[in-house]
This record gives structure tokens, C-alpha cells and sequence, in this order.
């Protein structure tokens, strides 16, 4: 394999591997500290951050507020501490060697007033910004401000020549690379449009192709893109390297990092991913962002599946014209539903299904007492940790009184949650389990046989292989 050069990234020359910055605990300062010092780019998830107490034990983020709101503001204060604590870390674990981004969501809640906090106190421990989950407009605005670069995580030349006409090209000094995801194969949120089917992956290099022909146009020659998703072997994408049509790359890594010694996530979830196979992981419109997600079939995506699948069109009151003629008596409550219908209703009364839960699209849900019992709770509980959800029905912006305006969900889940349980312990089959499609490497790859786990050292010389 050809070798793959230092590149200038983010004000310095380094290995052209970044370390994917993932979301909830899913990175740290410790893991990212780790690969900036074998000489990359470390990335400190800023999603939900862990901080700690004087004895150095993480601090439970409970939320005592009585409104959403105030349970909102202390998410921010979790968020800004969390990821000062984890930045403070990293920059003595890396100890001067490669470079530390942090990554942010654009659409998770109180993204501006976290990074701003974050960046408030450590910009001179900072070098990067990278940020996606939507079009973050002003992300180049606020990283100009602190003199940081910024590195927007896009899934299309079209998505970034919108992102550079509106905002980008007044803050163009301070753009660092852009990342390409491929929408099919990075795992957790992605960036399928709805013009891109989700079972006909694309091969990502036209479309890296298009976005370099595009950022040239705009004099971004010189800028790097970084490959992100879908890469494990290095072997793999030698025909990018010293490419005049890729021009500048480096390759983002955000599946492999997992299963590292200095990686934060759980042991058991460490030994699941050891399990996976080719077609354990799922692409689908799961979550309540509204985004298109990639994460490992397990229990809690079944349930979730089997639970949107016992619904059904219900009005409240007998409607001849949409055919609700049929009564139907659950609990306490009577709803009127097709003929048809009434009796898989029936079924699943008596299989134990004997709560329904209104939907927006005017369906009713049937769940156990007890599954409904959780979901209201969860939803009591919220804490806007996205800037708007289907679960919930919260949306950040004050000029909409904190509400989308619709009714919340009862067929999506509190993302946050799952999240926070799975990163810190919780059971890994009954948890979102976010993933990269390449994952079923780890059974495969000879380098963790017999259950090897890596330092993030070792992991990094060994990707310099090419393997």
C-alpha cells in the first residue's frame, strides 16, 4: 500500500486519522487525548458529556427542575461542565502531539449555548470543531469568534454548496475540511435525503468527486475532505490517496475506536460488538430526531418495530365517513374504529396489548399497561435534549412556546435515556446500540482474535498498514 502522507489539518500536520466524535460518552478525553497523541486528530464528543466530582466519580445528570424548561437549562449547565471536564483531559492525555476537535449535534438541544459555554473556557485547548445532524448555518460564525476551525459533517456536495452560499464563504479562513458521511453506511444519524433510497447504497466516490469539483469552484482546493463511514482498511481506498480528483483526504474512524482499552463505553457493550455479523445492523427512520439512523438490531429496536406494527386509523367518536363505525372499548377509554379492524384489536387486548395510546397521524397504539406507564413517564421527564422531538412534542424555539405544536409520540422513545444507559453500564440488548455498517469487522478482522483489545496506539499503527 502507498503511504498516507501528514496533512495539514486544523493548523498543524498530522496523521490524516480522525477519530469520529460520536455522541453520548461514546468518546472521551481519555480515548481522544489517546489519538491525538499517537499523532491524529482526537475528537471529544460534546453530546451529554460526563463531568466529575472531586473524587474524580462521574456526577448523575438528575434533573430536579419542575418545567422543561428549567430541566432545559440545567441540560446546558450538564453539557458545558461535561465538556470542559472531558477537553481539560484530553488536552493532558494528548500532551501537545496531534490535534483535539470536539464534536457537536447541530439539532441536539442548547447546541449553541453549549459549544459557546464549552468554548468560553478552553478554546486555547481546542482546535476544531466538527458538527452535524443538520445544516449548522452558524457553526462557522461561532468558530471564527473563538479562532478555532470549524469542520462541517456533510452527506452531499449539494448540502455544503448551501452551507457555503448562506453562511460559510463570509468565514472561509477558518474552515478546516469538510467531512463527507456516507449516508448508508456511517452509523448513528445520517444524512439520507428523501431523494436517496436507503437500500440502494451509492458508491461514495462520484459523490466525493462532486463535492471536491465543487469546494475548487469555491477556491477550497487546498482544504481536506474527510472520509467518514464505511471505512475500516486503509487498503481499501488507496486509489483516493494522491488523487487529483479527491485532492486533499483524511479518514475518519468512528466504529473502530470503540473497542480500544482507552474507549469509554461499557465492557459488555465492548464484547457485543465482538458478536456482530454482516447484517446485524439496521438503517432506518427510528429515531425522533426524524433522521434516517444505523444502529445493531437488538431487543429494544424489535420492540420498537413490533410496537408501531399493533396500530390502527381510530377517531374518538363514530365517523361513517372515514368508516369508524366499530366500538371498542380499551381500559377506561372508548374509541371507534373500522369493522374490519376490530377484531386484531381484540387480539391484541388479549394478548396483554390493553393500553392505547393516541398517535399524531390519529391511529391509537397497543401496548402493555406497563410499557405505557414508561412511555408517559419518559415524556413527563423531558429535558429537550433535542431541538425538537417526535417523542415529546418540545421544540427549543420560544417563539413556538417550547412545543411543535404536535402531539407527542408514543411509537418513538426518549433518545437521551437509552443513550446515557447504554454508555454507562445499562443492558446492551435493551438499548440503542449505535453502529457503523462495517462493524461486523471486529468477528472478521484477524487483529482481534481471541478477544484482543487494542490500546488506541496499537489500533492506530495498525491502520497505518493499511489493515
Amino acid at each position: 500500500m502507498k503511504s498516507l502522507e501528514p496533512l495539514m489539518i486544523s493548523g498543524k500536520r498530522v496523521l490524516p486519522l480522525v477519530e469520529g466524535g460520536k455522541g453520548i460518552s461514546a468518546t472521551n478525553g481519555v480515548s481522544s487525548g489517546a489519538w491525538a497523541a499517537a499523532g491524529g486528530v482526537g475528537t471529544i464528543s460534546c453530546v451529554n458529556a460526563d463531568s466529575f466530582d472531586e473524587n474524580g466519580n462521574i456526577i448523575p445528570q438528575i434533573y430536579h427542575g419542575r418545567t422543561r424548561q428549567e430541566r432545559h437549562e440545567e441540560l446546558i449547565r450538564y453539557g458545558i461542565d461535561g465538556g470542559i471536564s472531558q477537553i481539560q483531559r484530553a488536552h493532558e492525555v494528548a500532551g501537545g502531539e496531534g490535534r483535539l476537535h470536539i464534536n457537536v449535534l447541530w439539532e441536539m438541544g442548547g447546541a449553541e449555548a453549549i459549544l459557546q459555554g464549552v468554548l468560553e473556557k478552553t478554546k486555547d485547548l481546542v482546535h476544531g470543531i466538527t458538527c452535524g445532524a443538520g445544516m449548522p448555518y452558524r457553526l462557522s460564525e461561532i468558530a471564527a469568534k473563538y479562532g478555532v476551525y470549524y469542520h462541517p459533517i456533510i452527506s452531499s456536495a449539494r448540502a455544503f454548496g448551501i452551507l457555503w452560499k448562506r453562511a460559510y464563504k463570509k468565514y472561509a479562513d477558518w474552515l478546516g475540511g469538510v467531512v463527507y458521511e456516507d449516508p448508508w453506511l456511517a452509523g448513528g444519524h445520517n444524512g439520507l435525503s428523501n431523494a436517496e433510497d436507503p437500500r440502494k447504497p451509492q458508491d461514495p466516490y462520484p459523490r466525493v468527486v462532486a463535492l471536491r469539483k465543487l469546494m475548487n469552484s469555491f477556491g477550497l482546493n487546498h482544504v481536506p475532505i474527510i472520509m467518514a463511514g464505511g471505512v475500516w482498511y486503509l487498503r481499501d481506498w488507496e486509489k483516493w490517496f494522491d488523487n487529483p480528483e479527491i485532492g486533499p483526504i483524511a479518514f475518519q474512524y468512528g466504529t473502530r475506536p470503540l473497542l480500544t482499552k482507552e474507549s469509554p463505553i461499557p465492557e459488555k457493550w465492548k464484547a457485543a460488538l465482538l458478536t456482530l455479523k454482516e447484517n446485524d445492523i439496521l438503517l432506518h427512520r427510528f429515531s425522533p430526531t426524524g433522521f434516517y439512523s444505523s444502529a445493531v438490531k437488538n431487543d429494544f429496536l424489535n420492540e420498537l418495530s413490533e410496537r408501531e406494527r399493533r396500530q390502527l386509523p381510530a377517531g374518538s367518536k363514530a365517523n361513517p365517513d372515514q368508516g369508524f363505525t366499530a366500538e371498542l372499548q380499551v381500559g377506561k377509554k372508548k374509541h371507534f374504529v373500522r369493522p374490519d379492524d376490530l377484531g386484531k384489536a381484540q387480539d391484541w387486548i388479549s394478548q396483554g396489548f390493553n393500553e392505547a395510546l393516541r398517535t399524531p397521524d390519529d391511529t391509537i397504539l397497543f401496548v402493555t399497561a406497563e410499557k405505557a406507564a414508561e412511555i408517559r413517564q419518559d415524556q413527563r421527564d423531558c429535558m429537550g435534549c433535542l431541538s425538537q422531538c417526535k417523542f415529546s412534542n418540545w421544540s427549543q424555539m420560544e417563539s413556538q412556546n417550547y412545543s411543535t405544536g404536535k402531539k407527542a409520540d408514543p411509537r418513538s422513545f426518549c433518545i437521551q435515556k437509552t443513550l446515557m444507559d447504554i454508555a454507562h453500564g445499562g443492558p446492551v440488548e435493551k438499548n440503542l446500540m449505535f453502529a457503523g455498517h462495517s462493524a461486523y469487522n471486529f468477528a472478521t478482522d484477524p487483529f482481534y482474535s481471541n478477544g484482543f483489545v487494542p490500546t488506541v496506539k496499537q489500533l492506530v499503527d495498525r491502520i497505518m498498514t493499511g489493515d
